[in-house]
């Protein structure tokens, strides 16, 4: 079976993100980028399948510019066995744009699995696995916090509000992953060099025949409003008081 695994370059996430002065963008200049926290769980799960003797090949694809080879790499060496990069100069590419490109190199890849995580922290968009699925007409598992292979469908425990829910899923289908399901491994410096010599395929939106012009315009970035400081009161009537004037209740 082999597993396609979607992975996104992302500013850190223990980086504090800060908005140009002229609100235009994100600054990313001198900020640490690396693969998105919910990729690399997907990447990890993969692995663990291949190493579980369920998968026999992992492909990693990337969408984005040139410094997203870096992103391909980390997850060659941590166990991907090739990885493809769609470069494209696009700043900000939308989930649908993604979506599409991913429905195309699963297609040609006959992937019987699509891993993705199930957001990006940079937009939390959390819209790219639900409209892969829907593209490929496939069935989808979000939320996954845990993953069995069958034969011929997988069986995913997905969380939602009220506890967890667990799914059966005929195989080819789009899984996305949750915090819960692993934890991805350390990424040691040999296995980094030996990343070096697996194949990295570049191709670019047009080889795919993909529409990824921008359907969104971004008028401005803010960064949010600095929390008020609390008020204390003395007694509940005070509090009473002051939730009627705040009309919080």
């Amino acid at each position: 079976m082999k597993i396609l695994v979607a992975v996104k370059r992302v500013v850190d996430f223990n980086v504090k993100v800060r908005v140009l002065p002229d609100g235009s963008d994100v600054d990313t200049g001198n900020v640490k980028m690396s693969m998105n926290p919910f990729d690399e769980i997907a990447v990890e799960e993969a692995v663990r399948l291949k190493e579980a003797g369920k998968a026999s090949e992992i492909v990693a694809v990337s969408i984005g510019g040139k410094k997203c080879e870096d992103t391909l790499r980390t997850a060659l060496a941590m166990g991907a066995d090739r990885a493809l990069h769609i470069e494209t100069d696009v700043p900000a590419i939308e989930p649908l744009a993604v979506a599409k490109l991913l429905a195309q190199v699963a297609r040609q890849e006959q992937a019987k699995l699509i891993l993705l995580g199930k957001q990006a922290i940079d937009d939390d968009a959390n819209q790219t696995a639900q409209m892969l699925a829907a593209l490929l007409n496939a069935p989808q598992a979000t939320f996954a916090g845990k993953i069995d292979i069958g034969t011929d469908e997988i069986t995913v425990v997905r969380e939602i509000d009220g506890g967890t829910e667990t799914l059966a899923l005929r195989l080819p289908a789009v899984v996305s992953t949750d915090l819960r399901l692993n934890e991805p491994r350390f990424v040691k410096l040999p296995n980094l060099m030996q990343a070096k010599k697996k194949p990295l395929e570049k191709s670019t939106p047009a080889d795919w025949g993909a529409d990824i012009s921008p359907r969104l315009h971004t008028l401005s970035y803010a960064e949010p409003q600095p929390r008020q400081a609390g008020v204390k009161v003395a007694n509940v009537a005070e509090l009473v008081s002051a939730l009627k004037a705040a009309k919080a209740i």
